[in-house]
């Protein structure tokens, strides 16, 4: 025992020990296959990923059972709202975790045409149920809770920790003038009809029209959007954004297969509680005695936009000022770009064949108003806690405006 123990050359023993070669070598195999053993079904699912989830199944429930046994409709439509915002941030986690499969360049696409889907549902439950006010009050809701309430929140919550901060002013300045250039495109129907021109009696088809060239503008940027994943997108921003979004909470590296499920899952949902939460609106609303201007300027434009504030607000909670402004500047762009067009265009299929994308003076004049100072507030590429401050409090004026009608 003791000539092994100081014997220098290994091989002899391995040549008159092959046993105990074979039984180390089985041994060492099976400590390397257990280390790179990876977990496989819902094994996958982070601690964040299991409390998202949680959460959805959680308010869902709760907003199925008050829908179901004609409760108070104040809180069905308010747990109906929360439990939106819920299977919307797992429609956008669940596209995070399949573009980290196939690749960061489609990230931005896949947001753009998936991450929208619980706003229009909401919508098109809205049109299908003669809601047309509801439905444009959303449309101009989405892009100034953005501008106004969200990006203001971001900047209080950014100042208020580090003081002034810096962003990049280049790519904030070519999101806002795309969100001026796709707002003033969506805004035509409205001035040929408030100018009262000859085309006032073609409303719907310069809706039509207008909404087939903002797509086409859109179906333009994909194919920068996926060969320059590193680059900034015309609609989508940088992929670098879109990953710090996506890290703000830690999540599991999710397999394909759980990824999709994960999609339809979500997709499914978002249908449902997108017809209970149309379905308690008119309800609400006489409950609570507001009109339907503001319901849709407000309450459903904000529940359809959470996702987005959450996102932005914690990035310039983490001195990311330069992500928070693409996260909430891309979202008004893609209202006014792809979802108010695909609204539109598909409006006859839900029973609304008159729906158009003529605005009321005052919904024009807020929306242009919020576009404005979007690109007056970015233009010099810094932002403080009191410029949010007041990009809030004009938000709340506008709401206040809105809530009789």
């Amino acid at each position: 025992m003791s000539r092994r123990r100081v014997d220098p050359q290994p091989e002899s023993e391995k040549v008159s020990r092959p046993g105990i070669r074979g039984r180390r070598a089985a041994k060492t195999s099976a400590v390397a296959t257990i280390t790179v053993e990876r977990p496989h079904g819902l094994a996958v699912l982070s601690h964040s990923d299991r409390r998202l989830l949680a959460i959805v199944l959680g308010v869902s429930t709760a907003a199925g059972i008050l829908n179901s046994t004609n409760g108070n409709p104040v809180l069905a439509f308010f747990t109906s709202a929360i439990a939106l915002g819920a299977i919307a941030r797992l429609v956008v986690r669940s596209v995070e975790a399949i573009s980290d499969r196939i690749g960061r360049g489609v990230n931005g696409l896949l947001q753009s045409l998936l991450g929208n889907l619980p706003e229009i549902f909401v919508i098109l439950f809205a049109l299908k149920a003669g809601l047309y006010e509801i439905v444009k009050a959303t449309i101009v809701g989405s892009v100034i809770a953005n501008i106004l309430l969200v990006m203001g929140i971001a900047f209080v919550v950014g100042g208020r920790k580090y003081g002034r901060q810096a962003f990049n002013i280049v790519s904030a300045r070519q999101l806002s003038m795309l969100l001026a250039l796709s707002v003033f495109a969506l805004a035509i129907p409205s001035l040929a009809a408030s100018f009262n021109t000859p085309a006032v009696e073609y409303e719907r088809q310069i809706t039509v029209i207008i909404s087939l060239l903002l797509i086409v503008l859109f179906l333009a940027s994909i194919p920068d959007t996926i060969k320059h994943a590193n680059h900034e997108s015309p609609v989508t921003g940088t992929s670098e954004a879109l990953v710090a979004a996506s890290e703000v909470d830690e999540h599991g590296q999710w397999t394909m297969n759980v990824a999709v499920f994960m999609v339809l899952i979500a997709v499914a949902g978002s249908i449902i509680i997108s017809s209970w939460f149309v379905k308690v609106l008119p309800s609400a609303m006489s409950t609570l005695g507001i009109s339907e201007a503001f319901a849709g300027l407000i309450i459903v434009a904000l529940a359809s936009n959470v996702v987005e504030a959450f996102s932005g607000i914690q990035l310039a909670y983490r001195d990311q000022q330069s992500y928070a402004l693409q996260i909430i500047l891309q979202s008004p762009v893609q209202v006014a770009m792809i979802v108010a067009p695909l609204i539109a265009l598909a409006s006859p299929l839900v029973g609304a064949a008159t729906f158009t994308l003529v605005l009321s003076p005052l919904l024009l004049a807020v929306m242009f108003m919020a576009v404005f100072i979007a690109i007056v507030v970015v233009s010099d590429g810094q932002s403080t806690w009191f410029e949010g401050a007041a990009l809030i409090t004009l938000y709340l004026g506008i709401a206040t405006a809105f809530w009789w009608g």
